[in-house]
């Protein structure tokens, strides 16, 4: 079977990318395929999401295992699209370098019959350039009062700048 995504950048402008991969295809082919479509030079760290309908962020695959040797993570070369995608788990999300945080929604549309004589990876549509720079996210925390001045002074900090460098550091 073949995986008819639409891949959207979370951008003001629409600018997405119509892309077939095969069911067996790994998230780092998909991974792969993205970075070529929308022609980045590959050398950043990304990230899948799983998503569910309101693409609210949920368990993440990484690109690498950089854990250690924590077996609980998922890796993009490990995680087959037929294993986390299907009619009814339709939705991811993409983060490519996650300094930029270029972000994109990656939706499976259709599945579909393997078409003969046609190559996969597939890009099938280009819509929208994606823009020089990418786009600012607002990341937005609960307010704990810290960010308005309410500090709990508990702390007598008077004196504190006498220290030299190794007493303000242990």
């Amino acid at each position: 079977m073949v995986y008819r995504f639409r891949v959207i950048l979370d951008a003001d402008e629409d600018v997405f990318r119509d892309i077939e991969m095969l069911q067996e295809s790994t998230l780092e082919d998909l991974h792969n395929t993205i970075v070529q479509s929308f022609g980045f030079d590959g050398t950043e760290m990304a990230s899948f999401y799983i998503s569910d309908d309101e693409w609210n962020q949920g368990e993440e695959i990484h690109q690498f295992d950089m854990s250690g040797h924590d077996t609980s993570i998922k890796l993009m070369n490990e995680t087959s699209l037929d294993s986390i995608l299907s009619e009814k788990q339709t939705k991811l999300i993409y983060v490519y370098d996650f300094l930029k945080m270029w972000t994109f929604f990656v939706e499976l549309g259709q599945i579909a019959e393997i078409e003969e004589g046609r190559d996969y990876p597939n890009l099938m549509f280009v819509h929208g350039q994606i823009p020089e720079s990418a786009p600012e996210k607002e990341f937005k925390g609960e307010d704990d009062g810290l960010l308005n001045g309410d500090y709990d002074d508990e702390y007598d900090s008077d004196g504190y700048d006498d220290f030299d460098f190794d007493e303000n550091w242990n």
